[in-house]
């Protein structure tokens, strides 16, 4: 008898760590696939990977200020209050969310401190925005699950990437809660903009 408990102690203890193992694997393998897609559209490497304090995963080009992973970690809980109140449920914790930090393209718009990533024009492409086959946006969605988005890297001002925080995490919140608003508002080449929840 005591052989038996013996035995699937260990059966047990090997089918854990092969769950664990797989667990990790492929988790490897989403941020391996994340990483290749936010170098594919900023042209950037992702160095440097950090945690915000709230427990968000972070990749960037340089190593983050702590005031940068806190206006995070302020970003997405002001998207989460904004969330609770119009009863959305899904994706509301930080470690659902992984940022990824890109080299500003331009630093300002006018006289506006505005760091922002150069993105493919896409649907934007004629509109007032396009910039020659680009536009600069603030911020981009690369993935709904895990969620993911880019953000440029800022060195003041970090009230404005709260914002964009806020703002880029609205797309997600909505795609995996409300559908119909989504589908309505991901588009802002047709209008509309930030914020979206209120």
């Amino acid at each position: 008898m005591n052989k038996i408990k013996v035995s699937l102690q260990i059966i047990s203890i090997f089918a854990i760590s092969f769950i664990l193992f797989q667990s990790a694997s492929a988790q490897t393998r989403v941020e391996r696939i994340l990483i290749n897609e936010a170098k594919r559209i900023t042209k950037d490497n992702f160095s440097y990977r950090a945690t915000t304090p709230k427990g968000a995963k972070v990749f960037a080009v340089k190593k983050p200020s702590s005031k940068m992973l806190r206006a995070i970690d302020k970003g997405l809980s002001d998207l989460f209050a904004i969330a609770k109140k119009n009863n959305y449920k899904k994706r509301t914790k930080y470690s659902d969310y992984t940022i990824f930090i890109a080299k500003a393209d331009r630093t300002k718009a006018g006289r506006t401190y505005s760091p922002d990533i150069a993105v493919s024009a896409g649907q934007y492409a004629g509109s007032k925005y396009d910039n020659g086959g680009y536009i600069y946006a603030a911020g981009m969605v690369m993935a709904y699950n895990p969620c993911a988005f880019i953000i440029a890297e800022h060195t003041k001002q970090m009230s404005r990437v709260s914002d964009v925080v806020r703002y880029e995490g609205e797309h997600l919140v909505l795609y995996h809660n409300d559908r119909r608003l989504y589908n309505k508002t991901a588009d802002h080449s047709k209008g509309g903009g930030h914020p979206i929840l209120k």
